[in-house]
């Protein structure tokens, strides 16, 4: 009797799901990581269940955590996240952490982000003229001193321009060196997740292009970018999340309010 190959279901996924991934992966085992909203929130919550149950997770109201919220929380002051939380301190106690050096990984979020990894959360000039935005929070600081910081946002032209419109949070300034000119002599910008890519930062400070992301090829990202995006000699495929990651995921965020 012939043998029947039985080839497991591929599971579908969306990018939401995909940047969180490429996000969590980000998270090594025993960081301290200032963790944000939105998809790094998940992304903490999959390194956890992951490959990094020692990680640690920073919120800038003053929550510290060694374990996830019980459930899915949609601001960093909800209750969920209070409860059995390791500590609860002010935003002075956890920002103080940056000062001593001691904040591995900072997941931020921005309107743009340019060429050498700045960040734009202030203002931005569109078609009916300037558009004002919240601001810094506690961002600028951790772009500052943060070990290392991790962007996530929308890829197109206008959230990725040869330089952005306004610094709010530093990146690598005007290229290599600059950080240490200006007096900040660790940290910068580690990678940009984006809807269809993951750019990292060469040692003279400017992003290249290092994966595509599954059904997105180099020109789709080249054409969606507002500079002469640097390729590596070896583009890879982002890795498609595994069914582990995705199970803690959509354990977590049942309905897909940040993933869908």
């Amino acid at each position: 009797m012939a043998m029947t190959t039985v080839i497991p279901e591929r599971r579908a996924y969306t990018p939401g799901e995909l940047m969180v991934v490429s996000a969590a992966r980000e998270i090594r085992d025993g960081e301290i990581v200032f963790v944000g909203m939105r998809l790094p929130l998940i992304a903490f919550v999959v390194a956890k269940k992951t490959h990094a149950p020692n990680a640690v997770g920073l919120f800038e109201n003053g929550v510290i955590r060694c374990t996830p919220s019980p459930q899915l929380i949609y601001t960093m002051a909800d209750p969920a996240n209070i409860r059995n939380a390791t500590q609860c301190l002010d935003m002075l106690g956890v920002m103080s952490l940056l000062q001593s050096e001691r904040v591995h990984l900072g997941f931020l979020g921005a309107a743009e982000v340019d060429r050498f990894g700045n960040l734009n959360s202030t203002q931005v000039r569109g078609p009916k003229g300037v558009t004002r935005l919240p601001g810094s929070g506690g961002a600028c600081d951790i772009a500052s001193l943060a070990q290392r910081f991790v962007v996530l946002l929308e890829h197109s032209r206008e959230r990725l321009p040869e330089r952005v419109s306004y610094i709010t949070s530093p990146g690598n300034g005007d290229g290599q060196g600059w950080r240490q000119r200006v007096g900040l002599p660790r940290g910068g910008p580690a990678a940009v997740i984006t809807s269809k890519a993951v750019l990292r930062f060469g040692d003279d400070g400017e992003a290249y292009l290092s994966s595509t992301h599954p059904g997105v090829n180099v020109d789709e990202v080249l054409c969606h970018t507002g500079w002469p995006l640097r390729v590596s000699s070896e583009v890879m495929l982002t890795p498609e999340p595994s069914a582990e990651e995705l199970n803690a995921i959509r354990e977590y965020d049942k309905d897909g309010f940040w993933t869908k």
